[in-house]
């Protein structure tokens, strides 16, 4: 092949992740898993700082997983918010708070399902004009996911004269993992971009996670394919009950009529392309990109991550250039994988005005 927070009813999330199966299969049962979750946000507070205000990414209501005894602790009054895209956000603001630090923290129980969607093109239809006017806000490019002259050159060049949305974005997928390298591989001369990016990712042929499903949307979108992002984090195998950040990961969802919204992972499925080498540089970057390890090559991974997605992930948010609410002084927030943090007005920098630490157990 190429290189290519709310409980929901359980029966309800079941019917959405698993694929129809072929007939006269026996299709193996969906897994899942439960975690117990630590999220944690530190903030450092500047000498003067007349108003720390914090948005901190909660479970999003997904199908897929099912939020419960989620608590909060803040050392000052905290409420729920909900952003232009559904967004389950935790809002706190501290009026004239002392010089130092200040902790968030929430903690929950999470049983999360492997999502499974059917994949098979014959159930699907081609778009129609009014399939794309009823999802027109997810074929929408935003600040940093563009759909200009060049992306539709590309798209039409990939994608051709197919209607199908299954074949169409599939062809797009294999593109990617044909032209795209996870910058993990070799890390000393791939890099990411800072805010995920189709024009850097395009120009350069590599990046993480978020900018390859920004050339992924900015592409899928050109085709007129509806595409949605959706935030997340990874519950690695190996870190289970170590104190180590989770970090996050992104993953797509695409429409096709018939199968409905349609989940795929380019970023990570380039990893088990294969067509690189391990060493004491990347070896543990690359690990630690998977949810599970990695142990080379796997093409029956690679067609995993068109329509699938392992159990071992949870939901934070959905979207870019997201309204936040209350509004943010500096406007609409380039994506919400972990938390958006201002002082006085000014945005808030990771790392040097806040960390964020996400831990877990697996308990069943």
């Amino acid at each position: 092949m190429t290189r290519s927070f709310v409980r929901l009813a359980a029966c309800f999330a079941l019917a959405a992740c698993q694929a129809a199966p072929k007939e006269g299969a026996d299709p193996a049962p969906v897994r899942s898993a439960r975690f117990d979750v630590r999220h944690e946000l530190a903030v450092t507070v500047p000498e003067g700082a007349k108003s720390v205000r914090v948005w901190m990414a909660l479970p999003r209501a997904d199908p897929a997983q099912e939020v419960t005894d989620l608590r909060t602790e803040a050392p000052c009054p905290t409420r729920v918010t909900t952003d232009d895209h559904g967004n389950t956000v935790l809002y706190l603001e501290a009026a004239a708070p002392p010089a130092g630090s200040f902790r968030v923290v929430t903690t929950f129980r999470l049983l999360r399902r492997e999502v499974r969607r059917d994949v098979d093109p014959a159930r699907a239809r081609p778009l129609t004009d009014g399939d794309r006017k009823l999802l027109q806000r997810h074929l929408q490019p935003s600040t940093h996911v563009v759909v200009d002259d060049r992306i539709q050159r590309k798209a039409a060049e990939i994608v051709g004269g197919e209607t199908n949305p299954v074949r169409a974005a599939r062809r797009l997928y294999d593109w990617t993992l044909d032209n795209i390298d996870y910058c993990v591989k070799d890390p000393d001369r791939k890099k990411a971009s800072p805010v995920g990016s189709t024009v850097y990712c395009l120009d350069t042929g590599t990046g993480n996670c978020t900018d390859f499903h920004s050339l992924w949307m900015s592409l899928a979108m050109a085709a007129g394919i509806p595409t949605r992002i959706v935030y997340g984090s990874f519950f690695k195998k190996e870190l289970d009950g170590q104190d180590v950040d989770q970090s996050y990961h992104c993953w797509l969802e695409f429409y096709a009529p018939g199968p409905g919204w349609i989940p795929l992972d380019v970023a990570v499925a380039d990893i088990f392309v294969g067509d690189f080498r391990l060493d004491e540089k990347n070896a543990s970057l690359v690990q630690r990109t998977t949810a599970a390890g990695y142990a080379g090559r796997d093409p029956a991974m690679v067609d995993y991550y068109f329509g699938n997605l392992e159990e071992r992930r949870v939901t934070w948010s959905q979207g870019r250039d997201l309204l936040l609410e209350p509004r943010p002084e500096g406007g609409p927030v380039n994506a919400l994988p972990k938390a958006h943090v201002e002082v006085d007005g000014a945005v808030h920098p990771e790392k040097t005005g806040w960390t964020r630490k996400l831990t877990f157990r697996q308990v069943g």
